[in-house]
């Protein structure tokens, strides 16, 4: 039987970005090339986001947050997200769902109450974690941090062609005006803010094809 390498050394890519930078497709797509699992860490905090908005919990109750957090029942099954035993895969693609995200995730107990959470996904034979802390706070040991980017048009063209796929309405101004507007909080809040990791190597996928910006994660990978 093959030994298991300690909990430290099992691989892990950790990939950050802004909203629409392409990281969670490029994660998914990275982690089945590889066999490795996948952390959707934004997804957690929109099934927190979504729950706040159901439990009637205001965004700025940083206490009554966390309390929330801890105790919500969530899985990820086949690449659904569940929440109570409900798949709402959809319902947390909303637009206001993830701007609800980012302001309830500026406080420090609620990303400390999902630290132990995100950590858990860490298993043989490696991980893939998408989000905008998973390479300088969850994961600060991964061999491979990249920081994805990539203009604001470009990722509101992005997000405007997501949003009409999955069925619901969108406006190129509100779409440009609410990502700005997140990136601007995303990177200066005083808690983990979005930034890359010292050792993260940067990808501006402005230009790029989702396969080329997969293509060079893995031989980055491949390289280390």
């Amino acid at each position: 039987m093959k030994p298991t390498r300690p909990f430290h050394q099992t691989p892990v890519i950790a990939i950050d970005g802004p909203t629409a930078s392409g990281k969670g497709t490029v994660a998914t797509l990275v982690a089945a090339q590889l066999g490795f699992h996948l952390l959707d860490s934004g997804a957690l905090y929109r099934l927190a986001a979504l729950a706040s908005l159901r439990y009637e919990i205001a965004p700025d109750a940083a206490d009554d947050l966390a309390a929330l957090v801890g105790d919500l029942h969530i899985t990820f099954r086949e690449g659904c997200a569940q929440l109570d035993g409900v798949d709402v895969s959809n319902e947390i693609r909303a637009e206001e769902i993830g701007n609800r995200a980012s302001a309830i995730a500026v406080h420090q107990a609620v990303r400390a109450a999902l630290v132990a959470r995100q950590r858990a996904f860490r298993k043989e034979p490696g991980l893939v974690a998408d989000g905008r802390d998973m390479g300088t706070v969850i994961f600060p040991d991964a061999p491979l941090k990249v920081f994805l980017t990539a203009s604001v048009e470009a990722r509101a063209a992005r997000r405007y062609k997501q949003l009409i796929q999955k069925g619901f309405s969108a406006n190129m101004d509100d779409l440009l005006r609410d990502l700005r507007e997140r990136d601007a909080r995303d990177s200066n809040r005083a808690v983990a803010p979005l930034k890359p990791a010292a050792d993260a190597k940067l990808l501006d996928t402005s230009a790029l094809t989702i396969d080329q910006a997969v293509d060079q994660v893995v031989q980055w990978y491949q390289a280390q």
